[in-house]
């Protein structure tokens, strides 16, 4: 597989973290004109269907892959876990529902060396260590002050599934990355989630204005990139390791509110992202040190 030069597992994940960090925010800005949230995953199936299938044909692959099983897999699990966390979202408060999400590394590292054997190493550890500690010190003043809602276990337990469906997508990402093209397991996502969403909400699709149609737009190209990006990690790095880098994605999204929705971040939000951005230079580092001790 070609990859671009001086790219690295680590530096293609932040790309992705980024990536995802542009697509909520596009998320955002789409629910908010009143697009449902099945209509935002058809449009960027759409979009990421046409993107990859452009790209296969360019790199004269088979665009149904040989591990079609397997392939099939990992859209069916994407597109549940999605689901899921787009249900938590929706249902719980953004806190809440965030926390839940960002446990998929640990199911991942969990799963990967359950199924994978691939053996977190300490830098990975450390990285999850440190990044759950942000997150608890982000998050932390919601839970102390009473508003995460103690009636919603349904929703939490969807959220649950929807890391754990996550984690599962990203090991059997990290199992085809030894055989199959890029695109052609990132295009299996959308093949799946397109007549899914057709299926359970085409009859509540609405005609979007041109902030829905941009903000729609920029859900499925950024959604595209991340994917594409946290595939070429996944080809480069252990799973476990890759994965705990998706943690930079809070960092990243809380520049983003800063910048375009004039959020203004709490000290404890800023010390939380200081953790975040502590385990993420603890895997970079890592991963140069094991680069510079191979032979030239």
């Amino acid at each position: 597989m070609v990859v671009c030069s001086g790219m690295t597992g680590p530096r293609f994940m932040a790309l992705s973290a980024l990536s995802f960090a542009v697509m909520s925010a596009c998320v955002k800005v789409a629910g908010d004109t009143g697009i449902p949230i099945l209509q935002i995953i058809a449009v960027r199936a759409v979009i990421s269907i046409g993107l990859s299938y452009a790209s296969i044909r360019r790199a004269g692959v088979n665009v149904l892959g040989y591990h079609r099983g397997l392939l099939l897999a990992r859209g069916v699990t994407g597109f549940l876990a999605l689901t899921c966390v787009f249900y938590a979202l929706l249902n719980l408060p953004l806190a809440l529902a965030t926390l839940l999400q960002y446990l998929h590394p640990i199911f991942t590292a969990v799963l990967a060396w359950l199924f994978l054997r691939e053996i977190p190493d300490r830098a990975t550890l450390v990285c999850v260590a440190l990044s759950l500690c942000g997150m608890v010190t982000i998050l932390w003043p919601t839970f102390s002050a009473g508003s995460a809602p103690v009636s919603s276990l349904f929703a939490i337990g969807i959220g649950l599934c929807g890391a754990f469906g996550s984690a599962i997508a990203y090991t059997i990402v990290r199992r085809l990355t030894r055989s199959e093209h890029p695109d052609v397991i990132v295009i299996y996502f959308p093949l799946v989630c397109l007549p899914g969403t057709l299926l359970f909400g085409g009859m509540d699709f609405v005609m979007p204005g041109l902030t829905g149609f941009l903000a729609l737009l920029g859900v499925g190209v950024f959604a595209q990139m991340g994917q594409l990006t946290l595939t070429r990690a996944m080809a480069l790095d252990k799973a476990s390791r890759a994965v705990s880098l998706s943690y930079l994605q809070i960092v990243f999204a809380a520049v983003i509110g800063v910048i375009y929705f004039g959020e203004h971040p709490a000290s404890h939000t800023l010390l939380g992202s200081a953790f975040v951005l502590l385990g993420a230079a603890v895997v970079f580092r890592d991963r140069k040190a094991a680069a510079s001790s191979l032979p030239a």
